[in-house]
């Protein structure tokens, strides 16, 4: 009886047979075995068709009788590397083809599933012959890196061991669902960052901005009409301004939930002025969802009184008192502008108005007493407070 062959070449001799050339024989197989278990080979993949792998019956050398196949060569296209139907063994199939296309190891024909080897990728591929028409490859993937795994899972915590992690520009974490939640923005010349700082039992944690610069701004950015809120807990959401040894603060708080209030105060348009008082000046909407728009106002009912003046002339400003000196000479005082309610007070500083006067100059088109002539005081020790009440009557003088 002759010889019969595996399908990986391995020879099964007849009873009796090979006399004299069994030892050549059984060695011969013990080679194709060693082959089998984990002999390296190469195998240049044609491009243009597919790269036919044969069986060599009872000898050694065959590509698909060895454990570890690098395929070689360069391709313009995917291309397949086959197999007989009846070969059943497991592979280590390394793609070092250039031209940056895959590698489809399968069997010579049917429909069974393949293993695709992309280029510069290692794979595990066992070949079942589970199936005498449609045999079945399958693959176990050996990831040189995460990119070769596209669905990665941490089996303990991932430390970085004193590394980064670099993210791409508008990329980052997202929560379990797919979903976006941190996303990393990019500036190719940065050198200032944000730093998240966590806290013992009693202290907050922290989000500071730090870098190579000396002097940072930490910068919030809500988007569209979008508000950047201060949220509540227990108690209603504050903002509290610290010192700078951050020791003490004062806060600014919301109303309590009670109060039902969503009411929102926008700052004066106009320029800082002292002595002024914010007050709502105007009022859109109203209610628990009005918009107060404050302004910079005077206080009633007082008057800031200034030095002794002397200066030949000078110009008043509404809500100020003025101590008058004319031992020297005569003194003009121009009046502002007026606002309703605004009021001037003066008084004779050293009883000389009677020698030298003050007069009071009315500003253009503005009057005293409807009157758009200049006011005249002569009268020693004379005090007074001219009060602005409209464009016809102008100036008005409290006492007379």
């Amino acid at each position: 009886m002759a010889s019969t062959y595996t399908p990986l070449g391995i020879e099964k001799q007849a009873t009796g047979e090979n006399a004299g050339t069994w030892g050549t024989k059984t060695n011969t197989n013990l080679e194709i075995v060693e082959q089998i278990s984990g002999g390296y080979t190469t195998q240049a993949v044609t491009d243009g068709s597919d790269t036919t792998l044969s069986v060599s019956d009872g000898s050694t050398g065959a590509t698909l009788a060895h454990r570890v196949i690098e395929f070689t060569g360069s391709l313009t296209a995917s291309r397949n590397v086959t197999i007989p139907l009846d070969v059943q063994n497991f592979y280590f199939l390394k793609n070092a083809t250039s031209g940056s296309q895959n590698v489809v190891f399968k069997y010579a024909t049917g429909t069974g599933t393949s293993a695709t080897v992309a280029n510069g990728k290692t794979v595990i591929a066992y070949a079942k012959a589970d199936d005498g028409t449609n045999p079945n490859i399958s693959t176990i993937s050996l990831a040189s890196d995460l990119v070769d795994d596209t669905t990665p899972q941490l089996g303990g915590n991932l430390d970085t061991n004193s590394f980064m992690i670099d993210f791409d520009d508008a990329h980052g974490i997202r929560d379990e669902n797919g979903n976006e939640q941190l996303i990393f923005e990019t500036t190719g010349s940065a050198v200032n960052h944000i730093d998240i700082t966590n806290a013992a039992t009693g202290a907050g944690a922290q989000i500071g901005a730090v870098g190579g610069d000396s002097n940072l701004n930490l910068r919030l950015r809500p988007k569209g009409t979008g508000i950047i809120e201060a949220m509540g807990a227990t108690n209603p959401g504050s903002i509290q301004l610290n010192c700078e040894s951050n020791s003490h603060g004062i806060k600014l708080t919301s109303p309590p939930h009670s109060s039902a209030q969503s009411y929102e105060l926008k700052f004066p348009t106009g320029n800082v002025t002292a002595d002024r008082f914010l007050k709502v000046a105007s009022i859109t909407g109203s209610g628990t969802t009005a918009v107060g728009q404050l302004s910079f106002a005077e206080v009633s009912g007082g008057t800031s009184w200034q030095a002794v003046k002397t200066s030949a002339t000078f110009t008043a400003v509404a809500g100020e008192g003025y101590f008058i000196n004319t031992t020297s000479n005569a003194i003009e005082m121009d009046l502002p502008a007026g606002n309703i309610g605004d009021e001037i007070s003066f008084i004779d500083y050293a009883g000389t108005f009677d020698t030298n006067a003050l007069t009071i100059d009315q500003n253009g088109t503005e009057k005293i007493a409807g009157s758009t002539d200049p006011l005249t005081v002569s009268t020693e020790r004379a005090a007074n407070t001219l009060v602005y009440v409209d464009s016809t009557q102008g100036w008005l003088l409290k006492n007379n």
